[in-house]
């Protein structure tokens, strides 16, 4: 295994700048991925890494999930490095004792949407992104579409936020609106305070595609006009509206329910 011990060494200064500066892990076609949970669902569902990056210390001393990981992979794709180094290359404060820096996963747009999908218009928060991908894998919803404007499906904010749901999903990241109205062959579902009808009374229990829109300005106007239904989740009077993230999920859940309900489901 390779050992590194300073900033100065040329491998760790083109990895730092890949890893912290957006367009060039974009250049570079890269995604970094920290925490043992993290980068053992890589491994899991993906392959091994270009690069495996462990703090020094933790890893001489590691007998459990660290340890096991570094024994899971070849050695010429691990570096070592002191814990300051480690964590110098990380855009998210708190290293976790491993990295990954692996390829970009990427999926062309299908010629149509027929099954579930979740739409994402315009969305910033990364904890939003990534826990309204964990739900849509625990939903069994397959299928995330992120709209240009909106947080990279693939930041590392992201990308811990969801906790290995990426890997569990087909994502669609930087989509024009227009490329993918032109794909959907599915009923549209917005969430909406204005003219919405409540989530309880539809039937979710065909193949819908959902759409959830920015934190603040709610979904754009443009996608309200092509809704087939334009939803609310009732809850109680004189408190603020959910959080995205969260009536994504009440939504994506109401889904399964009634389907779970069905007859001969």
């Amino acid at each position: 295994m390779k050992r590194i011990e300073s900033r100065a060494n040329s491998w760790y200064k083109t990895l730092r700048q890949m890893v912290r500066d957006n367009a060039a892990a974009r250049a570079a076609d890269g995604i970094w991925l920290e925490g043992v949970h993290l980068c053992q669902e890589y491994l899991r569902r993906m392959g091994r890494p270009q690069w495996a990056i462990f703090d020094t210390a933790r890893l001489d001393a590691a007998a459990g999930e660290l340890g096991a990981l570094r024994q899971a992979l070849p050695p010429e794709c691990c570096v070592a490095v002191p814990r300051e180094l480690l964590e110098g290359l990380s855009p998210i404060a708190g290293a976790q004792g491993v990295a990954f820096w692996a390829p970009l996963p990427r999926t062309a747009l299908p010629a149509a949407f027929t099954t579930d999908c979740v739409l994402l218009d315009r969305l910033q928060d990364p904890g939003n992104v990534g826990s309204i991908l964990r739900s849509c894998a625990a939903a069994g919803v397959t299928q995330v579409v992120s709209m240009a404007g909106g947080a990279s499906l693939w930041s590392p904010k992201v990308l811990r936020a969801a906790q290995g749901a990426h890997f569990a999903l087909e994502l669609f990241d930087h989509c024009e609106p227009e490329e993918v109205v032109r794909r959907l062959r599915l009923p549209l579902a917005v969430t909406t305070l204005d003219g919405g009808r409540d989530l309880y009374h539809y039937d979710w229990r065909h193949p819908t595609a959902w759409l959830f829109g920015h934190e603040g300005r709610g979904a754009d106007p443009a996608w309200l006009a092509r809704a087939s239904h334009r939803v609310f989740i009732p809850q109680a009077a004189g408190v603020e509206s959910l959080n995205v993230a969260a009536a994504a999920a009440v939504c994506l859940f109401e889904q399964r329910r009634q389907r779970l309900m069905a007859p001969g489901s």
